[in-house]
């Protein structure tokens, strides 16, 4: 990147140091992702999703992950991606499992076909009942994630990941019991988590002061969701507790019938949350991709994560 004189002139000191940044940003090496996808429902989401992951693979993440459904409702459709992926791709796939609906015997049964497969990753959540009621542990099963954690570390030696919550989850009492709870599910034996996602990078970084106060030292992996919808978005916010801040609305108004502008707008918005991200040191970055490729592809392009980049 040059400036003729005349425009360095312009620049404010703030400016040019925004400008450097971008200059050793974008000249480092490029972070690790990974990628979320959820099971299809139909045969024709299957392919769909198959060329998503024909498209994302050669990015080489670190991993890819795929969701489990309300109450267990996608067991099956999970069990059969994940194990898809790991025979027909290169990709280390990792398999959610939850507590809910689960006695302790068919999650050992669960983890251990999972093992037995071949699939070393899991994420571990506590999970949310099929129709939206509060939660209630399952008779004989587990009753929260840090439980499901220690059952998972009796059974193999499986690399774990867990749920973290910048803004706090819905359900908890406060702040600081939401962090005490995370550090229950470390101290279990995760070896890492995975953050809902959210907007403001200065929700995370005060997050990570307070983790890290409370002596959390693993990785913290912020979710990053690029916005494909601001409906939807809004009703998935609305659920997981995330706040949508006023300059996000805004930015997507008039953009409903515009879905090429509104994608550009979108891997914007994205990509600057990811780079001021790694201005305060974070390397990794785990995006939903709703099954959709095309968003995700162009963020990580921004990011340097290419088909032949050389990850930091």
């Amino acid at each position: 990147m040059s400036i003729s004189a005349h425009q360095q002139a312009l620049l404010t000191a703030a400016q040019m140091g925004q400008l450097q940044a971008l200059r050793e940003l974008y000249g480092a090496q490029a972070p690790h992702v990974s990628f979320e996808f959820f099971p299809p429902k139909s045969p024709e989401a299957e392919g769909k999703l198959w060329d998503v992951i024909g498209t994302l693979a050669p990015l080489k993440p670190r991993f890819v992950s795929v969701t489990y459904g309300a109450g267990g409702s996608t067991r099956e459709r999970t069990h059969s991606t994940v194990t898809r992926i790991l025979k027909e791709t290169d990709l280390t796939p990792v398999a959610h499992l939850t507590c809910v609906n689960a006695t302790r015997e068919e999650i050992r049964e669960i983890a251990q076909e999972y093992w037995d497969a071949g699939v070393r990753h899991l994420v571990a959540l506590r999970g949310d009942a099929v129709d939206g009621s509060g939660y209630v542990p399952t008779q004989g099963g587990y009753d929260y994630a840090d439980d499901l954690v220690k059952g998972l570390r009796d059974i193999a030696d499986f690399d774990i990941s867990v749920a973290a919550y910048p803004e706090m989850h819905p359900h908890a009492q406060s702040m600081d019991a939401d962090i005490d709870h995370l550090k229950r599910k470390m101290d279990a034996g995760a070896n890492r988590a995975i953050t809902q996602f959210f907007f403001d990078v200065d929700v995370y970084l005060r997050f990570m002061d307070k983790v890290r106060a409370r002596g959390i030292e693993a990785e913290i992996v912020p979710g990053i969701l690029p916005v494909t919808n601001v409906a939807q978005l809004k009703r998935f916010a609305a659920f997981s507790g995330t706040a949508v801040p006023p300059w996000l609305s805004r930015i997507f108004e008039g953009l409903d019938e515009k879905p090429e502008m509104r994608n550009l707008v979108s891997a914007m918005v994205a990509a600057e949350q990811c780079r001021m991200l790694m201005l305060n040191g974070i390397n990794h970055f785990h995006f939903y991709t709703l099954n959709r490729a095309e968003l995700t592809q162009a963020i990580c392009h921004i990011l340097g994560v290419r088909v032949y980049s050389t990850h930091a």
